[in-house]
């Protein structure tokens, strides 16, 4: 059995194929199957400046950030050490110490 890709749009798993294209049910994104697995052999997460980024690696925030549903916020120059890269919007996730698990943006961190 092969996986499908998610939609590059909309992230569904929904997505199926139609000849030489995969097709997303939910957003109606069409895109040839090509472009797909090379998209998926080039995901390097690179952090504000342009270093790229791999699992294990720590980082430093570059700018205050509010923490949803709370009135914490993460400081600039808090190190975070040991992070984990994931798929998706939030590609960082990461323990900071005082705060907890979090998800971070790599545009928001620099490499240490």
């Amino acid at each position: 059995m092969t996986t499908l890709p998610k939609c590059p749009s909309c992230s569904s798993a929904y997505t199926y194929e139609d000849g030489a294209l995969y097709v997303c049910p939910e957003c109606g994104n069409e895109w040839p199957q090509a472009e797909a697995e090379s998209a998926e052999t080039d995901s390097v997460v690179r952090d504000a400046f342009g270093n790229v980024l791999q699992d294990g690696d720590s980082v430093t925030v570059i700018k205050d950030l509010k923490i949803k549903g709370s009135s914490s916020v993460v400081k600039v120059g808090t190190k975070v050490r040991n992070i984990r890269l994931v798929d998706g919007d939030h590609d960082i996730d990461c323990k900071i110490d005082g705060i907890g698990a979090m998800q971070l943006k790599s545009e928001y961190v620099k490499k240490a």
